[in-house]
């Protein structure tokens, strides 16, 4: 009986990840990892909106499977904000979606997700972005440090800094 009911909360998790998504466009193929010098571009451009706010935040970058490229860390950051900037990323690429977008659905009573093996797990806090160049998903930036809109104003940033080259 376990097995069934994990089963049927998955199927719901599924179902109304779907619906959220389905109202969006679909998300973007994966395509070749963006290199280091774009990683650290995006980092910096991360650090550089943080600073100018007072923030001190860890960001990190990974590629399209959510392996770690690049990661920086503002002194004085927060401890935790190390695990956190690279989980938002992490969520980032494998979901190929925004992190806020299941801080929205927790906050919509769906937690269905958090039923999910840990290594599929999303983090549900904003501050993770996909970074797509040509229509293609090549890696995601988290940020941590701040509030969710904070470390969201911050990774916007960094994917801004790459929009010269999309």
């Amino acid at each position: 009986m376990r097995t069934c009911g994990w089963i049927i909360s998955a199927l719901a998790a599924a179902c109304l990840l779907g619906a959220s998504a389905s109202a969006q466009q679909p998300p973007p193929d994966y395509g070749a990892p963006i290199n280091i010098d774009q990683a650290k571009e995006a980092a910096a451009a991360a650090q550089a909106e943080a600073k100018r706010n007072g923030w001190r935040m860890a960001v990190a970058i990974v590629d399209p499977g959510g392996y770690l490229i690049y990661f920086e860390r503002a002194d004085g950051a927060q401890n935790a904000s190390v695990a956190l900037a690279l989980a938002k990323a992490r969520t980032s690429a494998l979901f190929r979606r925004p992190s806020k977008v299941f801080a929205d659905q927790f906050a919509a009573g769906n937690t269905g997700f958090m039923s999910f093996p840990d290594e599929a797990r999303p983090i549900a806090s904003e501050g993770g972005l996909p970074i797509v160049i040509n229509g293609r998903l090549v890696g995601a930036i988290g940020t941590s440090g701040g509030t969710g809109q904070q470390d969201g104003v911050a990774a916007a940033a960094g994917v801004s800094a790459l929009s010269a080259v999309r």
